[in-house]
């Protein structure tokens, strides 16, 4: 009898396992079914651009000709291009102001707007508002106060101070830190929002002890809030990090790269090698040096994670 019973208990198993193992390829299938149409749009639209790229990077192509195979000679060209240097120096001194000026003002804020009291979602919502408007009317809107005339706006508040008018864009010392100055107030309203949510895992235990003992605002931010932000801050730093170095709309739209190329940047530069060099553009160029911006971001991304994981995790 046992050994019956126990030849019974081993079918059912097995019929069991059998049947976990259907329901499980079965789900499988099904999942793969619903995100076939998403795993082909986003190979088609964003890994088929990547490989491209890689291909067009090692050839001499302007998309009209027959191209020509060259190997790491366009990557030689644009090393050997004076104008690499200057983006590369440029592209890196937005990037130092945009962090010196452009990563505490959201912290600032997002502290400012929960403390409030009151109308805290008004504040959110004007703060936010920059993020809405399109890249290009904002452009627009802010070369109307960087007007370089005694009747520009910004010159206008000057001369009510007595300080005479600033060539805001057009001169090479203050044209990049103008472009600093309204790229930060394009996206620091998305960063604030973020800085919020996050705030709000805060326990308000915490202030409410601190309040208690009679701690300041300065101390309550550096003993409970920047430790609590600690991880959304190394997050949003290196996304801040890797959007300076993607710059391209403001010096577009603002001075063309100019005054004298101190506001041209590598996607600048990239743009100017696929579309206003030869016929149809040197896309051959203007890949190589998309390729070296793809694997330095790469390299600086995963080099940052890997030094910065102890810190943003530890309390």
């Amino acid at each position: 009898m046992g050994t019956y019973a126990e030849a019974a208990v081993s079918v059912t198993d097995a019929r069991r396992r059998r049947a976990v193992r259907l329901r499980i390829t079965r789900d499988g299938l099904s999942t793969l079914v619903f995100l076939l149409p998403f795993l082909l749009v986003f190979a088609v639209f964003s890994w088929f651009p990547i490989l491209r790229a890689f291909v067009m990077s090692v050839q001499v192509t302007n998309l009209v000709s027959e191209p020509t195979f060259v190997g790491l000679q366009n990557f030689g060209q644009v090393l050997a291009d004076p104008l690499f240097g200057i983006a590369v120096r440029n592209t890196a001194w937005f990037a130092l102001l945009a962090l010196v000026f452009g990563f505490p003002i959201p912290i600032i804020l997002s502290v400012l707007i929960s403390e409030t009291r009151r109308h805290r979602g008004l504040y959110s919502a004007l703060v936010y508002l920059p993020v809405v408007i399109p890249p290009v009317v904002a452009v627009l809107l802010w070369r109307t106060f960087f007007d370089a005339s005694p009747t520009g706006v910004f010159n206008t508040i000057l001369g009510w101070i007595g300080v005479h008018p600033l060539p805001w864009l057009q001169n090479a010392g203050s044209a990049m830190p103008s472009i600093v100055i309204e790229a930060t107030w394009a996206a620091a309203g998305g960063t604030v929002i973020i800085y919020l949510a996050a705030l709000r895992s805060v326990p308000p235990e915490l202030y409410e002890a601190a309040e208690v003992d009679g701690a300041s605002i300065w101390r309550k931010i550096r003993f409970i809030t920047l430790p609590h932000l600690r991880g959304v801050l190394f997050v949003t730093l290196i996304l801040q990090l890797i959007a300076t170095a993607q710059l391209f709309t403001e010096p577009l739209l603002f001075t063309k790269g100019g005054p004298a190329n101190s506001t041209t940047t590598i996607l600048l530069l990239i743009y100017h090698y696929a579309f206003q060099n030869s016929l149809g553009g040197d896309y051959g160029m203007a890949a190589a040096l998309s390729v070296m911006l793809a694997a330095f971001l790469a390299v600086f991304t995963a080099g940052y994670f890997l030094l910065t994981r102890s810190w943003s995790t530890s309390s």
